[in-house]
């Protein structure tokens, strides 16, 4: 009978949904006596605000939680599936209940607002700002780069933490002792390491995987959970792509890793992977740009131009579109020459700054704002390159401790090849062909 109501049954990390502020698990900094949201919650004073942390921490249910006590309307979106039509009907049915003055006006949840385009974001921003409805937005992305800062400035952003071992202890004890169909079967859990390992932090996947131990181990009596048990069960169980977990790193990791050997079908595989698993197409986009820098760079400048263009086009478009442009880029850049010059370069020249920090500019470098300046010699002996052929000045530029110093080392591709050209025949000292070890 058990086994055919848990068929049933909504799963466990929904029928484990705290209802209240006491029942809640983790976020003590915003929700614990004296904080910020229990105080919002006391005072009745609430304001829009976002939800800033990563997957399974109880982001959903705080909002829940924080409008049920102030007996608000509740509506939700998700921005994966909602566009600009759902955000207005929601805001016209807003418009009725907040009539009745500020503390009526309902909240309006938006899960994954990153996802939401400029054009989405837009059209909240009229009933935030006239308090027809209080926003309460989710992300697990750094709402600072994908939240449109008229909507950012109406909002305060609060952090979630991953939850630690003890917070992750009380949601198993409790699954075990309170959960209808849980608390049936004789469980005994002998080690969590297991478990507290493979959640991540992540209190949902936590009561997912302690479902499918349990669900995979029902004809035992006891059911004993162990370390070896649960990596059993989940070596056996269908991988699939987990955005926040530790698939993600995988996949993302085996794409840029792709694209830096050059090959355009395994990259665009990857891709494939990560849209189908519902990865943000804006967090594949900033890669994409990180990529075209590091591992493409001065081989072909384009690239980079590229990859911006990309994240502008899929941030104004969305999916499914969005997948096109990626496509492009990511085949682009894995065709493309690869040059690590650049990303070397910043790498040696910031060691230098660090190993020394008082390096003194020249004084013929220096401007001379004030008399004082000029008159201790400021700008004194400075070449205004234009004024030599070739619009070049043979100047020493280094602070003295760092002359001779190369950090830009162009590598062998046709386009660093003409750069390497010109610097040979302006610094032919430094770009000789011959590196001197000494320095």
């Amino acid at each position: 009978m058990n086994e055919v109501m848990s068929t049933v049954l909504p799963p466990l990390p929904e029928r484990m949904r705290p209802h209240t502020l006491d029942e809640y698990v983790g976020q003590s900094h915003l929700v614990g006596q004296g904080c910020i949201l229990r105080k919002m919650i006391e005072s009745g004073n609430l304001s829009s605000f976002i939800l800033w942390g990563p997957p399974g921490v109880g982001k959903t249910t705080l909002a829940r939680i924080i409008a049920d006590s102030l007996d608000r309307e509740f509506f939700t979106l998700s921005a994966i599936s909602s566009g600009v039509k759902d955000v207005r009907e929601v805001i016209d049915s807003a418009k009725r209940k907040s009539l009745f003055g500020p503390s009526a006006a309902p909240v309006l949840f938006i899960d994954e607002i990153h996802r939401f385009n400029k054009g989405q974001q837009d059209a909240l921003l009229g009933a935030v700002e006239a308090g027809t409805v209080i926003l309460i937005g989710a992300t697990t992305e750094n709402p600072s780069f994908e939240v449109i800062t008229p909507l950012l400035s109406r909002c305060q952003v609060y952090k979630l933490n991953s939850l630690d071992a003890d917070d992750l202890g009380v949601l198993l004890d409790r699954a075990l002792t309170c959960d209808k169909v849980l608390k049936e079967r004789e469980i005994q859990v002998k080690e969590k390491e297991a478990l507290l390992r493979h959640s991540g932090g992540d209190g949902r996947k936590l009561l997912n995987i302690l479902e499918v131990v349990v669900d995979a181990n029902l004809g035992h009596n006891p059911i004993v959970i162990d370390n070896e048990t649960v990596t059993s069960c989940l070596q056996q169980t269908t991988a699939i792509y987990d955005k926040g977990g530790e698939m993600h790193y995988d996949i993302i990791s085996a794409f840029i890793k792709s694209i830096r050997g050059s090959d355009p079908n395994a990259a665009v595989y990857y891709l494939a992977r990560m849209l189908d698993g519902g990865e943000d197409p804006l967090f594949i986009a900033r890669r994409l740009c990180i990529s075209a820098s590091e591992d493409i760079g001065l081989a072909n400048p384009n690239a980079l131009l590229l990859a911006n263009a990309c994240f502008q086009v899929v941030n104004s478009i969305g999916m499914p579109e969005a997948r096109i442009p990626l496509s492009e880029t990511t085949i682009y850049l894995a065709s493309s020459p690869k040059s690590n010059s650049a990303y070397l370069a910043i790498g040696a020249a910031l060691d230098a700054a660090a190993s020394d920090k008082m390096a003194a500019v020249p004084l013929y470098l220096r401007n001379a704002p004030t008399s004082l300046m000029d008159s201790l010699g400021y700008g004194d002996g400075y070449k205004y390159a234009h004024d030599f052929p070739g619009h070049f000045a043979d100047l020493e530029f280094m602070p003295q401790s760092f002359v001779g110093k190369v950090f830009y080392e162009p590598q062998g591709n046709a386009s660093e090849e003409k750069l390497k050209s010109y610097l040979k025949a302006c610094w032919p000292k430094y770009y000789s062909g011959k590196k001197d070890d000494s320095k």
